[in-house]
């Protein structure tokens, strides 16, 4: 398998996945820069309106922790097809939204596609891919789908700025359409077969803990860090853990394997996986609120901000694939960790006086960190265990990728909306609740790079044990 070419068949069908994918995430990323209208348009806070991308976020999470399950049951153009018919459903419901619980539920109908898309799109390429050439093609993917983040932000922002937010939901129909074909002709990945029931009460658990702690900070946006609803929110999270464990622990059904996560470089390299998509997609939130609230300018403009750095990371990924199938891990994830505590560095200390053209530049640098290493701290991972073990890691690693950009999103915008709640100037209070936020990112990014060091000191001394 390791000399045999990749059929085209394969890079189609594979395409198509992560196409299904990118569409998920360009109406995402779209959606974060039209919010200051929204909130007019729905007479709703900032609070409330980010559950558009902090809910969606949540359904793909709980969504994906079900997907081990769901490609060792069935067959890859079966759940591609249910991920497209959701996908269709909901663009139509937010489409013809006339109000915000309208536009959420269509939103709860796209997360379900997404969140079989995405692992769908890595399972394809976990079992059809050559080990020699998976850096590469893991790359690739991420290359497809960081396009979504790159285009997002742009295409909403103009269609807002020239024609309607709901335009971005209207073009969506014809590509998901063409999608749909490309799928339906060259996707043919058969189900391994498994004879584990489906684990009902793991699902409900994981929905109630991941739940539970995301609608906590949404409420602390609206009502305070120090409100009843915060509090009352963070003790059902702290019991929904204690029971999640006892049942993984208790129960041959698992809906997870967390057990992965006991070796040590799968661990350390999921901590880092979940570290970069929180800063990613977090701050792809806050940056389009600080230029609109601060800087004084249109989505337009706040969607080109965000532009050139997610170009930059996408072209990128390809080659940070390259990198990793060369020289291993540590250098392309070194670099990343590097560059991302620099970035969130330089966000934290221009707070206060910056410009459309510094945040630009500042995040160019961020996303190439991003980019260089997301992909390749899960192809590492993958490198630590065995071919049946795949579809596991898969649905864990992407689960909580979904989960921290959703956790990212209630957490940042918790604390811009906390700060937005006080007296004085709009302006002030977001530069304050902005700062705050760019040093949580801080100190997120310095556990990102303290996870590769001690990452390599492991794998130094496994090979010091081994001769």
């Amino acid at each position: 398998m390791e000399d045999q070419p990749v059929s085209w068949q394969t890079k189609l069908s594979i395409s198509a996945a992560a196409l299904l994918s990118f569409m998920g995430i360009l109406v995402e990323t779209s959606l974060n820069v039209t919010f200051p209208r929204l909130t007019q348009t729905f007479s709703v806070s900032l609070g409330t309106m980010q559950w558009v991308t902090s809910g969606y976020l949540l359904m793909v999470t709980i969504i994906m922790s079900t997907t081990g399950f769901l490609n060792q049951r069935f067959d890859a153009r079966t759940l591609f097809r249910t991920a497209i018919l959701f996908n269709l459903i909901g663009t139509l419901l937010c489409a013809s939204a006339s109000s915000f619980s309208i536009l959420l539920l269509g939103r709860m109908f796209q997360a379900v596609s997404t969140g079989i898309a995405t692992p769908l799109m890595f399972h394809m390429v976990l079992s059809l891919i050559p080990q020699s050439k998976r850096g590469v093609y893991m790359g690739t993917a991420a290359m497809i789908i960081s396009f979504a983040p790159a285009l997002g932000p742009t295409y909403g922002g103009t269609l807002a700025a020239f024609w309607s937010w709901r335009g971005i939901f209207i073009i969506a129909i014809p590509i998901l359409l063409v999608v749909a074909m490309i799928g339906e002709r060259t996707i043919r990945l058969k189900a391994e077969g498994t004879h584990d029931k489906f684990d009902w009460v793991g699902v409900v658990l994981l929905a109630l803990t991941f739940g539970s702690l995301s609608t906590a900070f949404a409420n602390a946006g609206n009502h305070g860090f120090l409100s009843a609803d915060f509090g009352e929110l963070l003790l059902v999270f702290v019991i929904a853990t204690g029971l999640l464990t006892i049942h993984l622990h208790r129960s041959t059904r698992r809906i997870l394997n967390f057990r992965l996560l006991l070796h040590p470089l799968i661990g350390l390299r999921w901590l880092n996986f979940f570290i970069l998509q929180f800063i990613n997609i977090g701050i792809s939130f806050v940056i389009p609120i600080f230029a609109e609230d601060v800087l004084h300018v249109s989505a337009f403009v706040a969607g080109l901000i965000l532009l050139p750095g997610a170009l930059f990371g996408a072209a990128l990924s390809p080659a940070a694939g390259r990198l990793f199938d060369t020289h291993g891990a540590f250098m392309p994830l070194l670099i990343s960790s590097s560059a991302m505590l620099v970035g969130t560095l330089l966000f934290f200390l221009t707070s206060s006086a910056t410009s459309a053209i510094v945040m630009t530049l500042i995040y160019v640098f961020l996303r190439g960190g991003f980019n260089m290493g997301f992909s390749n701290s899960m192809s590492d991972a993958s490198m630590q265990i065995n071919l049946e073990q795949n579809a596991d890691l898969n649905s864990l690693f992407n689960t909580f990728q979904q989960y921290a950009g959703s956790f990212g999103t209630s957490v940042l915008s918790a604390v811009i909306a906390a700060h937005q709640n006080a007296k004085g100037s709009l302006a002030q209070l977001t530069i304050a609740g902005s700062r705050m936020d760019y040093g949580i990112l801080v100190i997120l990014a310095l556990i990102s790079l303290t996870t590769v060091l001690v990452a390599r000191r492991y794998s130094k001394q496994r090979q010091v044990e081994q001769r």
